[in-house]
């Protein structure tokens, strides 16, 4: 049933609302996922405090309650709630309305705002999943002498090679353009990627006419496209759901051009954070500060919580079968004299 235009009036009013709490970025991870979308209000004696945004899905049968769940592309779920709110009797009330509620037998759950405190003793696991992040606030001058020194001479490579970066707007073949680089990236770790075109075209569909996501694109100096970069955002934070190169032009250093024109792009528009979302060591060379976002889990048993465990570890297995086939299945290339 679509919710009543007072529940999402209401949604938008909370300042910690985020992009991922949108209905429509929750448009694009039901449609590729397959899933639910679950708004359910925060009560606190009667009075609404607060809102939950997650996924109702099923696995082997079992059903699933992702806020979100890993590989699902998307971040930051959980609760928005009114200044004041006890977030860690907000994580309990959850509980309780996933596995009594809506029956659930898994739960997961990463919200921007909640600290591993808010979850002890509440019988979660989690992970501590932080995630690199960059205060846009200062002037330009300012973020990039934060970069390490080696990063901001990589800036300027660029530009001195003769990489131009461009926004791609509503271009049909930047997302094909994005993949295929994507592609080159997973196979230097002999790995391929773990989502399909379908679903960059699916965020760029939802995303792209309601002016919540920047898609950029380097050309070298013979204007062949070299790395791109997919950029949501949203009222004061724009993040990085992608980006991707070819191996045979990084010499140019194209990523970091990228992230250079992202945060004045965004900066320029009143956007006050920029996050990598995720905390991987390369990151750090741009001037981010690490902030812990823990991405908490429960199930109803132990059979359950094995069960999804085992279930990661068998995508990982399949991924890299899946690059050793497609190695196996490339034609062999041969030279005339």
């Amino acid at each position: 049933m679509e919710p009543a235009a007072a529940l999402h009036a209401d949604r938008a009013t909370y300042q910690d609302r985020l992009l991922f709490h949108t209905p429509e970025w929750l448009a694009f991870v039901a449609e590729c996922q397959r899933a639910e979308p679950v708004l359910a209000t925060v009560s606190d004696q009667g009075a609404t405090v607060g809102h939950f945004t997650g996924l109702l899905t099923r696995r082997c049968g079992l059903r699933i309650l992702g806020s979100p769940m890993a590989g699902w592309t998307t971040s930051y779920l959980g609760f928005n709630l009114r200044p004041g709110v006890c977030r860690r009797a907000a994580v309990r009330a959850l509980t309780r309305f996933a596995f009594d509620e809506l029956g659930c037998a898994h739960l997961e759950v990463r919200d921007r705002g909640t600290t591993e405190a808010d979850l002890a003793g509440l019988g979660l696991r989690w992970d501590a999943a932080p995630t690199a992040v960059i205060d846009l606030r200062p002037d330009e001058d300012a973020l990039f002498g934060a970069m390490a020194g080696a990063c901001r001479r990589n800036i300027r490579k660029a530009a001195k090679s003769g990489v131009v970066i461009e926004e791609a707007g509503a271009d049909p073949a930047f997302a094909d353009e994005f993949y295929d680089q994507l592609r080159d990236v997973f196979a230097k770790q002999n790995l391929v990627p773990t989502y399909s075109v379908e679903r960059v075209r699916s965020l760029i569909r939802h995303l792209f006419p309601v002016g919540r996501i920047s898609l950029l694109r380097a050309r070298d100096s013979d204007g062949r496209c070299i790395a791109t970069a997919v950029l949501p955002w949203y009222r004061r934070t724009m993040y990085f759901w992608g980006g991707a190169s070819y191996r045979e032009h990084q010499h140019l250093r194209p990523n970091e051009a990228l992230i250079w024109h992202a945060l004045r792009w965004a900066r320029a528009r009143g956007v006050t954070e920029f996050d990598f979302v995720g905390a991987n060591s390369y990151k750090a060379k741009y001037g981010t500060t690490e902030v812990a976002v823990p991405w908490a889990r429960q199930s109803r048993s132990p059979l359950v919580a094995r069960l999804r465990d085992a279930a990661k570890h068998g995508f990982a297995l399949r991924q890299r079968a899946a690059a050793r086939l497609g190695r196996i299945r490339q034609p062999a290339t041969t030279t005339g004299s």
